[in-house]
């Protein structure tokens, strides 16, 4: 046979404090926007919430999974880049950092396929030795990039020619902005692939791997009307029946 299976897709969640009815509990959960992307895309996702971290647990995990999502969420704890928190950084989730930085260099390893979202671009540039700017604001003058209250900001990005998110998106792509940090230095062996007008860095790829696509802005929102980085991830994960 030469059919294929529907990829299993993880996908990264949040882990704290979340209320629903009479409950006030710790909570693993993610906006169901990000599942509905991967189901619409052809996929099958199964969320990967922060646990005990070892490579071990990691390995065990990706045995079952296709390919993987890095979902958006708080900032990442500066001392993972040797940095001292500004005043407008978040509280760090210190078990979802290890969680996903864990997981993340088990899953390069096994050169899976991955999507990464806003934090999750953010994620993949701090664990290959990269910074980040902790406050935008700071740098380009506005708070266009978050404007905070859950509005999103619709913004054009110019596509690298020749990267990976050219063939998927074209030579220019908007999407939906609600960051207030960024790309600061890129990590080794991974190359910028989208700018917006204000040269803030909006996407990256890993270097010489099968898919490795980062964007910082949130194409989960819109993935009714363009589906085309979740079909992406979908395609390159999709897995052959060899039987």
């Amino acid at each position: 046979m030469n059919a294929s299976k529907p990829p299993v897709i993880g996908v990264t969640t949040y882990r704290q404090q979340a209320k629903t009815g009479v409950w006030d509990v710790d909570a693993a959960f993610l906006h169901s926007s990000y599942i509905d992307s991967v189901t619409n895309a052809g996929g099958i996702a199964v969320l990967v919430p922060p646990q005990p971290t070892s490579r071990e647990i990691a390995a065990r995990v990706l045995d079952g999974i296709d390919g993987l999502l890095f979902a958006g969420g708080r900032d990442v704890d500066p001392s993972q880049y040797d940095a001292t928190a500004a005043p407008e950084t978040d509280q760090p989730d210190l078990r979802r950092d290890a969680w996903e930085f864990t997981l993340l260099e088990e899953a390069l390893g096994r050169r899976l396929p991955i999507l990464f979202i806003c934090r999750g671009a953010q994620v993949l540039n701090v664990s290959r030795g990269g910074t980040l700017i902790q406050h935008l604001p700071d740098v380009v003058g506005s708070t266009a990039y978050q404007r905070g209250n859950a509005e999103f900001t619709t913004m054009e990005f110019d596509v690298t020619t020749g990267s990976r998110l050219e063939s998927i998106v074209g030579a220019n792509v908007s999407g939906n902005v609600y960051h207030h940090q960024a790309i600061d230095r890129v990590g080794d062996g991974l190359t910028v692939t989208a700018r917006s007008a204000d040269n803030v860095i909006e996407a990256i790829e890993i270097d010489d791997y099968p898919f490795g696509v980062a964007v910082q802005w949130h194409p989960e929102v819109t993935s009714t009307t363009d589906p085309r980085l979740f079909d992406a991830l979908v395609a390159a994960a999709t897995v052959k029946d060899k039987s």
